[in-house]
């Protein structure tokens, strides 16, 4: 399980969610952060992916992630897309899972946060979405 942000406000660009995303973003809204293992190699994709892109073969099975990793780079966003203009500045990171993908993620910290640091994903429940954000974590 991961832990929940709650937002008193719409999401400002809600998620694209197609018939195979749909078992991601219920587990999201459940707390669980999900994803695709391909049957070939076993490696985890993310995002999930209902096909293997080096074999096209579609024996793809949805594993539970840890929602654990590292920081691998932070920035901080003062020039935003019209819908995000009101969160300005806000940070954006790419991280490490140690479930093995790289994503690029909100980051609910201070942009200097030391990178390497250990870091949470957390699911954002929005007043009409949810989605999910990174962040230090702290034990």
């Amino acid at each position: 399980m991961i832990n929940t942000v709650q937002l008193n406000h719409p999401h400002p660009y809600p998620p694209r969610k197609t018939p195979f995303t749909t078992p991601f973003w219920e587990a999201l809204a459940e707390g669980r952060f999900i994803s695709t293992r391909l049957g070939a190699d076993g490696a985890i994709t993310f995002p999930p992916r209902d096909f293997d892109p080096a074999t096209w073969s579609r024996d793809i099975e949805w594993v539970e992630l840890s929602g654990r990793g590292t920081l691998y780079s932070v920035t901080s966003v003062h020039a935003a897309p019209e819908a995000f203009r009101e969160f300005t500045p806000y940070q954006v990171a790419i991280v490490d899972l140690d479930d093995g993908p790289r994503l690029a993620t909100a980051f609910l910290g201070p942009v200097d946060t030391p990178l390497d640091s250990p870091i949470e994903i957390v699911a954002m429940r929005y007043t009409d979405e949810v989605a999910f954000a990174a962040r230090p974590l702290v034990d």
